[in-house]
């Protein structure tokens, strides 16, 4: 059984490719979207709804209250349980996202130690002291590569790198190996090149659309629901923006103007977070996809 792995930044295109890719193999669809596997945030993540799925199954979607905090290792035990359940059926699986580090969990054995409560309520007071700045700056002295790959304004996952690194005196991407994939070693995997004029551009234009698609509602139905109680759902891009509007620190306008800026950011640390994996065949904007896809696979089986 196969496990296809489409990946890129946000606004390439990727959720349509899978869709496609998994209608012509009669495969079903794993999210690795941090942030789609929230109930009710729905517009901001741009999730598919249901009637453009195209009648494939989606998995680790919705799977969590906006007050539940989510975990590498947690997404990687569901997920990979997940794969192994679907090939039993015989069926192959395409594992769809932009959160690399989601992605590198299934495929590969990360080797990251349990917390330290020392540790960890040093750093915490080291927060709430001198501020996630002086932190983030930190990692990327410490660790450049995971300073990419972590949001700066995420400071639950800022935390947990920097006490990695103490804890084990190590880089905090030491722990993610860079070989073949050791849990599937057979897996493939894809990437979304697009121009960066391009993707601007897109990343623009879903922003608007999704503010006229009515995501201050949803966001304030969150609000509601108490989507800050929670530590990692409420750092979601745009969220926070607009949560930050509605406690009166930013206009509407510069809610949305941030939140362009802010994805634009985000997706040049997954294009760096990506590119740095050799495993990765990319897709470049003149090629057709689907085709590429499905006869690279044809390739592998000959």
């Amino acid at each position: 059984m196969k496990l296809i792995v489409i990946c890129g930044a946000t606004a390439s295109g990727k959720s349509d490719l899978a869709i496609e890719v998994a209608q012509h193999l009669g495969a079903e669809i794993i999210n690795a979207d941090s942030m789609q596997i929230y109930k009710g945030m729905d517009i901001g993540t741009a999730k598919l709804p249901v009637s453009q799925r195209g009648g494939i199954p989606h998995h680790m979607l919705d799977v969590l209250e906006v007050t539940q905090d989510s975990t590498v290792a947690w997404y990687q035990e569901n997920a990979r349980k997940k794969v192994d359940e679907i090939h039993s059926r015989g069926k192959d699986v395409v594992v769809v996202g932009g959160t690399g580090l989601y992605i590198k969990s299934i495929l590969d054995d990360l080797n990251f130690p349990d917390t330290d409560p020392v540790v960890r309520a040093s750093l915490e007071l080291e927060l709430a002291t001198i501020g996630l700045g002086a932190l983030y700056e930190r990692l990327e002295k410490l660790d450049p590569a995971a300073a990419i790959a972590i949001d700066r304004a995420n400071a639950r996952r800022v935390i947990r790198a920097l006490e990695v690194i103490k804890i084990t005196g190590k880089p905090f991407t030491a722990n993610l190996p860079r070989e073949a994939s050791s849990r599937y070693p057979d897996a493939i995997q894809f990437g979304l090149a697009v121009a960066r004029e391009e993707l601007t551009a897109r990343i623009s234009a879903r922003v608007d659309r999704m503010w006229e698609q009515g995501f201050v509602d949803e966001v304030d139905q969150l609000m509601a629901a108490g989507i800050t109680t929670g530590r990692t759902a409420q750092l979601a891009l745009g969220y926070s923006q607009i949560i930050a509007m509605r406690n009166g620190l930013m206009s509407e306008e510069a809610a949305k103007e941030e939140t362009k800026i802010s994805t634009r950011q985000y997706a040049r640390r997954q294009e760096t977070w990506f590119t740095r994996d050799e495993r990765i065949s990319w897709i470049s904007p003149e090629q057709p996809r689907l085709e590429y896809v499905m006869k690279s696979l044809e390739e592998l089986n000959s």
